[in-house]
């Protein structure tokens, strides 16, 4: 779905998926439904603080910008497990991800505690260089 945004005071068109669009469109809502409260107080009442701490803050939702930098980081790092050979792989993720050991790994594989550690830590070279070498990224880029 395409969503207009603007930036600057400029219009950006960007094309979104179902879910942002809907995020995006219940925020839009509630910010109405909060504009329509003020309106109806206009003759300087108290503001009624229940519905500024119910619709005026909302839970931290992630912004556009910061799910497209989420999608495009999990796209690269994909890009580099897809670089390892599919047995490197299998064992590092199975070793990071799903905490075997290298002795169980082994056995599952049919292979030495030592090639399989050779394995592991190749695929994990291949991410220290992601990380050591990303040319737009700095160390304190958090």
């Amino acid at each position: 779905m395409e969503v207009t945004i603007k930036i600057n005071g400029q219009a950006l068109s960007v094309e979104v998926s179902v879910e942002v669009y809907e995020c995006l469109d219940r925020a839009k809502h509630k910010s109405e439904n909060l504009s329509h409260e003020k309106r109806r107080h206009w003759d300087i009442r108290e503001f009624d603080e229940y519905i500024v701490v119910a619709e005026g803050r909302t839970p931290h939702q992630e912004t556009l910008e910061e799910y497209v930098c989420r999608r495009e980081t999990l796209d690269e790092l994909l890009s580099v497990l897809e670089s390892c050979t599919e047995a490197q792989r299998r064992r590092f993720l199975l070793y990071a991800l799903d905490g075997f050991t290298y002795e169980q790994i082994a056995r599952l594989d049919g292979c030495s505690k030592y090639a399989l550690r050779d394995s592991v830590e190749a695929a994990r070279k291949k991410f220290q260089d992601f990380f050591k070498y990303r040319p737009h990224e700095t160390p304190f880029s958090g």
